[in-house]
């Protein structure tokens, strides 16, 4: 469905900060867009079950498919994977796999998996299906606000932003997308440098979302191609990020769409609209105390 947008003025710093609001999407994040438009046309092909990796919102969304069009999905999670994303995936019926701890171990455990006849793996974010999909979160953004000077987006294995910047670059090249990387998980940001993929392993960002170890072999020449700059945040910065937007705009966001809301906050430039997407808000309740920072909140 299309999110809504919603809007803050600072007046210290005069730019007007927008958030697009894809953790108010159906199964509450962006990866609904993506996965939609692969299974619709798997099963138009024949497909009878779809498995996926997935550190737990793409992996949701899958599942969710999979039981509006009557098949079977298997979905590989890590095993550290935040529990309320698991519990989403198995209200769908998803059936779940628990493998290791990086997005390399589980995406081949779940290619292993995809021999069986009317079998079709649906990848996170290296798939063109996918990137189409949420390339449709840039012509959104491009009708809903007029005047854009920057857009900030969260990376992960890059799905995201390559079907942002590629709908909006394409539309208008003069609005910057920027994409938005945990100092942790700094993958994209050290590629870019390099010019090639670059593995970093495993990671304990609090963005879990963003815990991708590697590029995609798709998105990582769109994102050479159409990304102005990538940045990286701090575990400190989200925390703040992930605060501000629960006390200034009162919407929970996960820690992974925070990065990216950090990063606006930041925006070196005064007088400019600047829009952050916001992936996700699938949080676990538990884990709440562990994102906030308290310093921030006046009582």
């Amino acid at each position: 469905m299309k999110t809504p947008i919603l809007s803050y003025g600072l007046e210290d710093a005069d730019n007007q900060i927008f958030l697009k609001a894809e953790h108010l999407q159906k199964t509450n994040s962006f990866k609904i867009r993506g996965a939609t438009n692969k299974l619709l046309k798997e099963v138009q092909n024949g497909a009878m079950h779809a498995v996926t990796a997935s550190s737990g919102n793409h992996g949701q969304a899958v599942a969710y498919n999979a039981f509006q069009l009557g098949i079977k999905a298997t979905i590989v999670t890590p095993t550290n994977v935040v529990l309320p994303k698991l519990q989403a995936i198995q209200k769908f019926n998803g059936k779940i796999e628990l493998c290791g701890t990086t997005s390399e171990e589980r995406i081949a455990h779940a290619q292993s998996l995809t021999l069986e006849k009317g079998t079709v793996f649906v990848h996170p974010y290296d798939d063109w299906d996918i990137i189409a999909g949420q390339g449709t979160i840039g012509l959104e953004v491009l009708d809903q606000v007029s005047g854009l000077d920057a857009v900030y987006v969260p990376i992960g294995g890059g799905g995201l932003i390559s079907g942002i910047a590629a709908a909006i670059k394409e539309s208008n090249p003069r609005i910057k997308v920027i994409g938005a990387e945990p100092e942790l998980a700094n993958d994209t940001f050290l590629s870019l440098q390099q010019g090639t993929r670059r593995s970093i392993g495993e990671t304990t960002t609090i963005a879990d979302g963003l815990r991708t170890s590697i590029p995609g072999e798709k998105t990582f020449p769109i994102v050479q191609k159409y990304v102005d700059e990538v940045i990286l945040v701090s575990e400190n910065q989200i925390q703040d990020a992930f605060t501000w937007s629960l006390t200034k705009m009162k919407q929970l966001i996960e820690p992974s769409s925070a990065v990216a809301v950090a990063a606006a906050l930041r925006h070196p430039k005064r007088k400019e609209k600047v829009l952050a997407v916001v992936s996700g808000g699938n949080v676990d309740p538990q884990s709440i105390s562990q994102y906030l920072n308290l310093r921030q909140i006046q009582f």
